[in-house]
């Protein structure tokens, strides 16, 4: 049996496990539509902020891919296109352009640009850190570009050629890359490798054309595979709901157990209110010694809907619907976005570091209200 039918095969068998299991309740009445242009107002001037910010630039004319603004919006900005109902709405906008041509120069000059982090500034493994950590967020964003067209491009083809050689091939951490780690949560902490893995898996199940079943990756995706089935019980929820949502694009990713039991630890975190919040999503505590926020917030609430969705629930079931329509109740009326703050420190949520998480929570709620699955 082809690869490509055995995903499908598997991934139906997921759904219907899942779809047995979830405990069934009443949803609740619609909620008014949300505002897609205003959220794609806020990501564009958010991305347009970072493209110019000084301590974004790197050589050749580029800027690095932040976990925060960058990489979210790059996923979130063409699901919002199909949200929006005017036809020059639907166009790239000028800070997605200039975003993919910096990522595109990075991949074709991958010999010859530096490391976002070179060991000579940042001290020892920033720049292995840095180049793994990079190959991963380049193939992931150029998959989710050439998915639109339903063909991998060269450039495409080239990010994964530069991520290949970086995957460790011994060890503890064999099958998997090496991450950017800045102490910082939840992208860049101790636990980070397992959610730059899951990104590296959902990279290769978003690249196009049956990318995923060409034969002469497949002993490399056998390799991920065990990494990311070897620490999915011990990873933080939040991590392991980012690699819930790749295993929607990778269908025989994790066994169908994990798949529920994932399923099952996020259901049972969801709030009174309907939302989720990141509080509640691993053990974080503040450098500074501040309390963390626990309302529900768009970043938990938005990555754990579209988790769930990938994993086959429903958006008529009653746990997704109440996070829906906690999303669609949450948006930021005057400014477009979904708020989330900080798991490091306390921040002015005016300001423009405040708002980094707030970026990252508007673009995994935009995708989880575009998600067509």
């Amino acid at each position: 049996m082809k690869r490509s039918t055995v995903f499908a095969v598997t991934l139906a068998a997921c759904f219907v496990s899942t779809l047995l299991t979830v405990r069934p309740q009443s949803a609740p009445a619609s909620s008014p539509p949300w505002n897609a242009r205003a959220a794609a107002a806020y990501l564009d001037g958010r991305m347009d902020w970072w493209l110019s910010w000084p301590n974004a630039q790197r050589d050749h004319g580029t800027s690095c891919v932040s976990c925060h603004t960058a990489l979210p919006y790059a996923l979130a900005r063409p699901a919002l296109r199909g949200a929006l109902a005017a036809p020059a709405d639907r166009a790239v906008p000028a800070p997605e352009r200039k975003m993919l041509e910096h990522v595109v120069t990075r991949v074709t000059k991958w010999k010859d640009v530096e490391p976002f982090y070179p060991d000579q500034t940042r001290g020892l493994p920033k720049t292995s850190e840095s180049r793994a950590t990079e190959a991963i967020l380049n193939a992931l964003i150029l998959s989710t570009r050439d998915a639109q067209s339903g063909t991998l491009s060269d450039e495409g083809r080239q990010a994964f050629a530069n991520l290949w050689p970086l995957q460790f091939k011994a060890g503890e951490q064999t099958g998997a890359w090496t991450w950017l780690n800045f102490h910082n949560e939840p992208w860049e902490a101790n636990d980070s490798p397992y959610f730059g893995n899951a990104l590296a898996a959902l990279a290769i199940g978003t690249a196009p054309g049956g990318f995923a079943a060409s034969p002469d990756i497949q002993d490399r995706l056998t390799l991920l595979q065990r990494y990311l089935q070897k620490g999915v019980e011990t990873a933080t929820l939040y991590n392991r709901l980012t690699v819930l949502w790749a295993s929607g694009k990778w269908p025989t990713l994790l066994t169908p157990v994990q798949r529920q039991a994932i399923v099952e630890a996020a259901l049972a975190k969801q709030q009174e209110d309907g939302g989720w919040t990141m509080a509640s999503l691993s053990n974080w505590k503040r450098a500074d010694g501040t309390p963390l926020d626990t309302k529900s917030d768009g970043l938990a609430t938005g990555l754990a809907t579209l988790a769930l969705q990938q994993a086959g629930v429903p958006r008529s079931d009653a746990h997704v619907s109440r996070g829906l329509a906690w999303l669609v109740q949450h948006q930021d009326a005057a400014t477009g976005m979904w708020s989330a703050s900080s798991l490091n420190k306390q921040r002015d949520p005016a300001s423009d570091a405040g708002k980094f998480m707030s970026d990252a929570a508007t673009a995994y709620a935009v995708l989880s209200l575009t998600n067509e699955r």
